[in-house]
């Protein structure tokens, strides 16, 4: 049986490639692996059912012979190890790829989602202004450790592998924003990532569920 992945029916990100089993597609297309996907309605997601799966109601969840994993780091890591392509064969290069998995889940991602979600929660807050500058200085540190280690290579360490993946993923939250902009290495990064064939063919199975959700809209 193929690995099955659970997906929005209805993506809130409206098909751009943000929704986080965008980045478990990519990682199956990368290792050359069929997969299936279980959508779910926003009420599904809180069912027993999926709660099995997901104890936090989130997608994805992944199924795979008797496997169940959630948290994307997780589902990368064991694609990565199970069906290869996405980690060196060396012993150390491998152990530097898994450290900007991380790198990239707790050290980057963090202050991106507390500016997003602020954006969300707190913009109209007496304080929200006044803590703008505060969170995207706390994000350009971050941008400015990765695009120094980066330097003018194509990828992290060597040839393109699952840190790439998790922390390119992590970098198109902002792709756009004059943040990434001011980091002209990091934008050209994304880009290059976004141009793998498995990443297009990733991107545009997440978005035809999109399409198909808006066009059964009234």
């Amino acid at each position: 049986m193929p690995p099955i992945i659970t997906a929005f029916e209805a993506s809130p990100d409206r098909g751009r490639g943000l929704a986080r089993d965008t980045r478990i597609r990519w990682a199956l297309e990368e290792a050359g692996v069929a997969y299936e996907v279980r959508l779910l309605s926003f009420a599904q997601m809180k069912e027993p059912a999926h709660l099995a799966l997901q104890p936090f109601g989130q997608i994805p969840a992944y199924e795979e012979d008797g496997v169940v994993l959630f948290e994307t780091g997780a589902i990368v890591l064991h694609i990565a190890e199970r069906h290869g392509g996405l980690l060196p064969e060396d012993e150390a290069a491998r152990a530097r790829a898994l450290s900007w998995m991380f790198a990239a889940l707790n050290t980057v991602e963090p202050p991106i989602l507390e500016r997003e979600t602020a954006g969300y929660t707190e913009r109209n807050e007496s304080w929200y202004e006044a803590r703008l500058p505060l969170m995207e200085a706390r994000i350009r540190a971050r941008l400015d450790g990765v695009a120094a280690h980066l330097g003018e290579a194509d990828w992290l360490d060597g040839a393109f592998s699952a840190g790439d993946l998790m922390m390119v993923s992590v970098l198109q939250r902002i792709a756009g924003s004059a943040l990434l902009a001011a980091f002209p290495t990091l934008s050209s990064y994304v880009a290059r990532a976004e141009a793998r064939p498995a990443y297009r063919r990733a991107f545009a199975a997440q978005l035809a569920v999109f399409e198909a959700a808006s066009a059964k809209k009234p």
